[in-house]
């Protein structure tokens, strides 16, 4: 699931990110939400957040638990 809608998302989720530092690369970054930080409940880049480790990001997927 892409993290574009931000009625998926919600803190505790665990979700990959895309640091504004790793965009021309695409390294993904793996957390768990702390804050939505978009106020839109739609972003075609990914709905921003920060992660309970501090890293701030867009999201590109929600890691779906089994």
């Amino acid at each position: 699931m892409n993290g574009q809608n931000r009625s998926d998302i919600y803190p505790g989720l665990e979700v990959d990110i895309i640091l504004k530092q790793d965009q021309r690369s695409g390294k993904r970054t793996r957390g768990v939400v702390k804050d939505l930080l978009t106020s839109s409940s739609f972003h075609s880049r990914g709905i921003k957040v920060r992660l309970e480790d501090g890293q701030v990001g867009r999201v590109i997927e929600i890691i779906e638990e089994d």
